[in-house]
């Protein structure tokens, strides 16, 4: 079934877009909630005509979103969170953890139009910020332990405790073996 769509959505299409998409989904969600229309022979004839007449707008459109995407052309986010001790984090971190921290610097983005799947460790990643059809923004993400400090202490304080048990089942078993550990000779 073809759909003209009304409105940008992502996954899907933008807006004045001529999609194929099932007939149930047409008919059931984007055509009642105004998203889209059937495209038959006529409504084709008059996107056409509407698209020829709008065409100032539509570049005055792709060039707002152009400046947009060149304010976040060297932006990077960082976003904390805990963190177990395996580097797997408690949750996971999307698109809207990367719209809010876009928004803690200044820059203001709909999480609707930021896409990025959804990430449960450590490490650096991508989002997609999709401002237009042809404008689309990759925005680094890093995922960092919120509570670094206190796993490395933890780790650092096994190794301390799995060293000295260590040491101590080696004593034992030298003190079973009837070894004394002789003085060293200075």
């Amino acid at each position: 079934m073809e759909i003209i769509l009304k409105e940008d959505i992502i996954g899907l299409g933008f807006k004045n877009e001529i999609v194929n998409v099932k007939p149930g989904y047409g008919r059931n969600y984007l055509i009642p909630t105004g998203k889209g229309i059937i495209a038959t022979a006529q409504a084709k004839k008059i996107l056409a005509e509407n698209l020829k007449q709008q065409a100032r707008k539509l570049e005055a459109i792709k060039a707002e979103a152009q400046k947009k995407a060149d304010a976040l052309k060297d932006v990077t986010v960082e976003i904390a969170v805990k963190v177990s001790a395996n580097g797997v984090a408690y949750g996971s971190v999307g698109a809207a953890h990367v719209a809010n921290a876009l928004a803690e610097k200044g820059i203001e983005v709909d999480r609707k139009i930021v896409t990025m799947k959804d990430v449960k460790k450590v490490g650096d990643f991508v989002a997609l910020v999709h401002y237009h059809k042809d404008v689309i923004v990759e925005v680094p993400v890093k995922v960092v332990a919120e509570n670094a400090e206190e796993l490395a202490a933890e780790a650092k304080a096994r190794k301390q405790e799995a060293a000295a048990k260590k040491a101590a089942d080696e004593a034992e078993t030298l003190e079973e073996m009837g070894v004394a550990e002789e003085p060293k000779a200075e």
